[in-house]
């Protein structure tokens, strides 16, 4: 899958890509990320990408010339165009299910905004998708984009190295918040593993993780729950 990050600041991302699964999904190619920056398709001597609003208020937004050249640019490059994203708070929420939907996408590219945000007419004339990363306000798209990656490429068969981790994740395929989990050594300062973990009785404790699913999701996202759920104990 690839990503196709336009941002104003690629350097943001340098030791993201050098971390972890992402990095070792790139090396495997499964994973490809380029990086564009708006300010190669500015025309004046100080690589201006951003103005003062029309009819006044605080800020500068990102103007409408340099974003449409570089989106037009990078559609024109990629062997493959998919979907165009938007960062911004306006948007739909990132959540698993939207993460899930974004997975099937063979190439995305994100459009991550500073200052005040983007020039309506850049959502007018490009339509792209816009998505959120919560009803919070970020310095700029980046971050977001970062947590759209984050999310996507564990569901990119290969990428991790348990296929069914992402399984049994919060929100995943159950969509229940994920049961505890523990590790070694069995007691830790008094705070002892559950004897059903230790019984090597797998159907007691699929038993146990789903009854331990429902009792946390009860308690700290029941709006997850559906009316059944709700009313089982």
């Amino acid at each position: 899958m690839r990503f196709d990050i336009l941002t104003l600041f690629p350097e943001l991302f340098d030791s993201y890509l050098e971390q972890g699964l992402l990095k070792r999904a790139i090396q495997n190619q499964l994973v490809e990320i380029q990086r564009w920056n708006f300010r190669d398709w500015a025309t004046d001597k100080h690589a201006s990408v951003d103005d003062r609003p029309y009819g006044g208020g605080p800020g500068m937004l990102i103007g409408c010339d340099t974003v449409f050249q570089c989106v037009e640019h990078v559609q024109k490059v990629i062997p493959e165009p998919g979907k165009l994203i938007m960062l911004t708070p306006q948007g739909r929420t990132l959540n698993q299910s939207l993460a899930q939907e974004l997975s099937k996408e063979r190439q995305l590219t994100l459009l991550c905004g500073r200052y005040e945000g983007f020039d309506e007419r850049i959502r007018i004339g490009l339509e792209p998708m816009e998505i959120s990363a919560g009803d919070f306000i970020t310095n700029g798209g980046e971050v977001p984009a970062m947590l759209i990656i984050e999310t996507v490429i564990r569901l990119i068969p290969g990428v991790l190295g348990d296929e069914s981790s992402a399984k049994y994740d919060s929100f995943s395929e159950s969509g229940l918040l994920e049961y505890p989990q523990y590790t070694r050594p069995q007691n830790f300062r008094g705070m002892e593993v559950p004897e059903v973990l230790l019984s090597g009785n797998h159907q007691e404790i699929a038993r146990w993780r789903h009854e331990q699913s429902l009792l946390r999701t009860r308690e700290r996202r029941s709006d997850l729950l559906t009316e059944s759920e709700s009313n089982s104990t």
